[in-house]
């Protein structure tokens, strides 16, 4: 019978929204990260509003970016209005922290689940969307106003506000919980509320007057007046004071109600009438708030629409001016978008990566390049080690088109976005097994849809395509996939491999462009530059990275033994024929004849510290400081 208030639907043309399936919105983390958090996510790194509503629409805007260029824009224009006029941005600010949720409260109102409270809060919000209106409209910088924030201002300016004024006149400073509970109409709003509350919150004067009367009449100064929801009103003595009462005056008076373990309870005719007079006037003077009440639920309901445009207006200057506070802050730039395919990204940094640096006081974030076009090069081939950067610096051209397409500014220089269509991620790898999938399955599928609707509007971001097989079986899907992103898709891609055989098509595909995360070697260990540069990774630095994650020595050892045998032989020996030429792992692993003897650790283990004197003890630590030294 209470339906809640829905607003109207909108038409919307099919290539209106950037389109994204499940698996890319699951690999960029954009409203959840893969552990199902909402820390970490795109989401949480953006959200910077100050109101509920503001966040629920934020979220809209992270999960469904747009995919025309004049809508982009036009939201582009409305956070570039708040990034320039900081004054009134910040009272802005200010005035939608004090804003309750209107939207929320609409909706348990025409749901018939209102309370009080919901009345105030609407009333308090509209009278803040129309000091919000007149602010804004006032303020010299945001003259003249984008489209966007003149459409905006329009709707807070049909607020209905005599309701509001009305509403904040009518209840009262302390509000109860639920609407029957009473007490929600402030005094001198109705006089006869006011008239009939005289009447019930005198006769507790009453009350205790004829308390008094008849503790003296009795002579049982213990004597008291009681209520419970039970027996209404009623007289109690304890049971050992009940027999003088008998004795006294006023023992005529006295009607017995009830017995208990300690006390004796009594009513009299004049209680009695004292009790139906307090309840007539309760019951009325609730009876009254609560027609109050449904006036006002009926008069916010008949409004519904207003006030739902009220509250979708506040939500939006919130969200334009979050977007315009955090792109100064954190020093964004407005992207260029336009319905070209050029997708050139300079000096760009990952927005969520940036941030959790920021907040652990490290090293700022690298920034990177990127120029994908269809002028130029639209397929890069993105090689480098583990641990270099490469599944990050992939993300990042993804979220940055998010960003960019929702209408936020992006991390970055400068950043030319041509309008993507559909945006495919298959990066890292994970298993359904519900649905009988195996990695590589799940792997094949997400590449499958990728190849099945990629277009050249489109952006693609394939990591690690073919490792879950077979190596030739594995390089042989990953080279068809890139052949096929650059021949039929005609898309802008990047590609992560340690194929480093993939390279080679370079020289086949002119739109191939070979790329690698910077690394260094410095005495046997890497460090990761975090900088993509042109060319191609000479080696995958697989073993150090193990190192790094942990792997016992013995077996780093043993793996490098393996790799030095197989990278000199060009011919590729077989399985059979290396372990047969190779020794055994446990001899390799007890007598390493090629690890390199720490002469510092040695002189250490030969060292006896109880049987050092003072002197010798001085002498042996000038000793291991000049192996240092000749160590360096």
């Amino acid at each position: 019978a209470n339906m809640p208030h829905l607003r109207r639907p909108k038409l919307e043309a099919i290539n209106h929204a950037l389109v994204i399936d499940a698996a890319t919105r699951a690999n960029l983390e954009l409203t959840r990260t893969m552990q199902g958090e909402r820390k970490g996510s795109l989401l949480e790194c953006l959200d910077e509003t100050a109101t509920p509503a503001g966040a629920r629409l934020l979220a809209n805007f992270v999960g469904q970016p747009l995919a025309e260029p004049g809508a982009i824009n036009a939201r582009l224009d409305a956070v570039a209005h708040f990034y320039d006029a900081q004054a009134q941005c910040e009272d802005l600010r200010r005035a939608l922290k004090e804003t309750p949720d209107l939207a929320r409260a609409l909706g348990r109102v025409t749901a018939g689940r209102g309370v009080p409270r919901d009345l105030a809060a609407m009333a308090r919000a509209l009278q803040l969307a129309n000091e919000i209106h007149l602010s804004l409209r006032q303020g010299p910088e945001l003259t003249p106003l984008p489209q966007i924030l003149a459409t905006v201002l329009d709707e807070l300016n049909a607020a209905p506000l005599e309701l509001a004024q009305a509403i904040a006149s009518a209840l009262a400073q302390e509000l109860p919980l639920l609407a029957r509970d009473g007490g929600f109409i402030a005094e001198g709003f109705d006089p006869v509320i006011d008239e009939n509350r005289k009447l019930r919150d005198d006769t507790k004067q009453v009350i205790a007057n004829l308390q008094a009367d008849y503790a003296l009449r009795s002579g049982i100064k213990a004597l008291k007046i009681k209520h419970n929801n039970v027996l209404g009103y009623f007289i109690e003595v304890s049971a050992l004071q009940a027999e003088s009462l008998k004795v006294s005056v006023a023992s005529a008076e006295f009607i017995h109600r009830q017995t208990i373990a300690a006390a004796m309870r009594f009513t009299t005719l004049a209680l009695a009438e004292l009790e139906q007079k307090i309840a007539m006037s309760a019951a009325r003077v609730l009876a009254l708030e609560l027609e109050h009440f449904r006036k006002f639920s009926e008069a916010l309901v008949q409004q519904r629409q207003r006030l739902s445009d009220v509250a979708a207006a506040l939500a939006a200057l919130d969200v334009f001016s979050s977007l315009g506070v955090m792109a100064r802050t954190r020093n964004y730039v407005r992207p260029v978008v336009d319905a070209g395919l050029e997708l050139e990204i300079k000096a760009g940094r990952h927005p969520v990566v940036e941030q959790a640096l920021r907040r652990s006081a490290e090293r700022p974030f690298a920034p990177n390049d990127s120029g994908l076009s269809a002028s130029a090069k639209r397929l890069w081939l993105v090689t480098g080690p583990n641990m270099a950067g490469k599944s990050t610096y992939l993300r990042q051209q993804a979220l940055l088109v998010v960003m960019a397409q929702m209408g936020s500014f992006v991390p970055a220089t400068y950043a030319h976005i041509g309008v993507v269509d559909k945006l495919f991620s298959r990066v890292g790898a994970a298993d359904d097994l519900a649905r009988g999938r195996s990695t590589f399955m799940v792997e094949m599928v997400e590449t499958a849809a990728i190849l099945n609707q990629a277009t050249a509007h489109s952006l693609v971001i394939l990591d690690e395509i073919g490792r879950g097989t077979a190596t030739y079986d594995g390089l042989s899907i990953a080279w068809a996939t890139l052949e096929h992103l650059h021949d039929v898709n005609l898309s802008r891609a990047l590609f992560a491999t340690h194929y480093h055989e993939l390279t080679a098509l370079a020289a086949k595909l002119k739109h191939l462009h070979c790329v690698t995360m910077n690394v260094r070697e410095w005495k046997g260990d890497i460090v990761f530059l975090h900088e993509v540069v042109a060319g191609v990774a000479g080696r995958s630095y697989g073993i150090q990275a193990a190192r790094l994650a942990g792997l016992p020595p013995s077996v780093i050892h043993r793996a490098s033994e393996i790799l030095k045998r197989l990278e000199s032989d060009d011919k590729s020996p077989s399985a059979q024929k290396l372990a047969e030429e190779l020794p055994l792992f446990a001899a390799s692993a007890v007598a390493p004849t090629s690890v390199k003897i720490d002469p510092l650790r040695e002189r250490l283990q030969k060292l006896s510290p109880d049987e050092l004197s003072p002197r010798e003890a001085l002498d042996q630590l000038y000793e291991l400081q000049r192996l240092l030294k000749d160590e360096k």
